[in-house]
């Protein structure tokens, strides 16, 4: 495992909820990354851990790598990767993201 998927892989372990996306929880840089934030905002996620992948580079690339997912943002839970922003809505319109959020680790 490089340093890289090394350095992800300790994100996605030690924090229950990862958010890998654009910009910041405060100010998303894309249309996708602050949808992918509204949606864990409505479900009440309070210990979500973002990180911003324009920040870095290396990141940024491997995330796609980690997941073998080629578009961000990416959400972790519990250190199992969910999805884009776009099954990330589909989960909580049928409510599955809540009960996957719900279920501590």
């Amino acid at each position: 495992m490089s340093d890289v998927q090394q350095r992800i892989d300790d994100l996605v372990k030690n924090n229950r909820v990862v958010l890998f996306m654009k910009g910041t929880a405060q100010f998303p840089m894309c249309g996708f990354s602050g949808r992918a934030v509204q949606i864990l905002k409505a479900c009440g996620a309070n210990d979500l851990v973002t990180v911003n992948v324009l920040e870095d580079e290396a990141i940024r690339q491997g995330i796609k790598e980690y997941a073998n997912w080629p578009t961000i943002p990416q959400l972790y839970v519990n250190g199992e990767f969910i999805g884009g922003s776009d099954i990330m809505m589909e989960m909580y319109q049928a409510g599955e993201l809540q009960q996957t959020l719900g279920a501590q680790g």
